[in-house]
């Protein structure tokens, strides 16, 4: 069955911002264009942001708005970029504080053309956040950097609060969903980042609906449990375009609320699963869990002992 001959379900209906909400939304949207900065929300197409912009968080998207991969599932720009802003760090955390937030997210394009793949600016982000925030905790949402450790060590040195990175599907359809990427590269990162910084909630995400199977979906949370991933989210892909790749099924919000009990019982600190979840959603509330989560098994070992 084509995406055209799949009628949308009821439950996939977004709320648009209205009156005051929508005055705030536009508001954003100035600030952000103002200080010549991007956001996921926008880029990605993000249902939620509406709600999210109207209540007064966003997710920055660093490193310009052209990625160098191409995923089949991603609305954002693809190409060559063709420049580095070093202000853009001290442009977040400006508009960070105008917003007066209370979590940031950041994320980036995949910038495969730099030798660190960004991960200086993504620290000197987080470092300029707190500087000019240092109530507001900061969660970064990071490409896989190549495999590169440094890497990923220059991100955790600059101690954002959550380390995310995104496994996005099943291992079978990985190749075909994603764009360099591989799944055994994602699971071999969220193991570093927990060995390095064991204290730094790990987070990763699933998007369903493109041909995976149920048993897949419950190996995808085994093998991110295997890694110690703290947190998880799964919500449903919708085809940003005709050129995209299609969607194979839509999920119901009673399945969504079986993979969230399902993810529990496998020990995520928090899981978030629904209809139109994405990363970011909620973040705030799933970095309180994982917080709340590790500071408990830090006094059960320290019991033991």
């Amino acid at each position: 069955m084509t995406l055209t001959e799949m009628r949308k379900p009821d439950w996939l209906k977004i709320k648009i911002a209205s009156g005051e909400d929508f005055k705030d939304v536009k508001e954003l949207k100035q600030m952000m264009r103002s200080k010549t900065l991007h956001t996921v929300c926008e880029e990605a197409k993000c249902p939620n942001i509406h709600e999210c912009w109207a209540n007064r968080t966003a997710t920055f998207m660093i490193l310009g708005d052209t990625c160098t991969r191409a995923c089949r599932f991603c609305a954002v720009n693809t190409g060559l970029p063709t420049e580095l802003d070093l202000q853009e760090p001290e442009r977040v955390a400006e508009a960070a504080e105008q917003m007066g937030l209370n979590h940031c997210v950041i994320t980036s394009v995949a910038r495969d053309d730099l030798r660190d793949g960004g991960a200086q600016i993504f620290a000197e982000t987080i470092q300029a956040v707190k500087a000019k925030l240092p109530l507001c905790s900061v969660e970064v949402l990071i490409p896989d950097f190549m495999g590169n450790f440094q890497s990923l060590k220059t991100v955790l040195d600059a101690k954002p609060q959550v380390l995310n990175h995104n496994v996005e599907t099943v291992e079978r359809l990985s190749d075909r969903v994603r764009s360099k990427a591989k799944y055994r590269r994602t699971m071999e990162l969220l193991r570093n980042s927990k060995a390095y910084k064991p204290k730094i909630p790990t987070k990763s995400s699933i998007m369903i609906g493109v041909g995976e199977t149920w048993d897949e979906i419950l190996q995808t949370m085994d093998d991110l449990r295997a890694v110690d991933c703290n947190i998880l989210t799964i919500g449903q892909y919708l085809q940003p375009t005709r050129h995209h790749l299609r969607i194979e099924k839509y999920y119901t919000p009673e399945e969504f609320a079986l993979l969230k009990e399902e993810g529990m019982k496998r020990g995520f600190s928090h899981v978030e699963s629904g209809p139109l979840v994405r990363s970011s959603y909620h973040a705030h509330e799933q970095k309180e869990a994982a917080d709340q989560t590790i500071a408990q098994a830090e006094e059960a070992e320290a019991g033991v002992r």
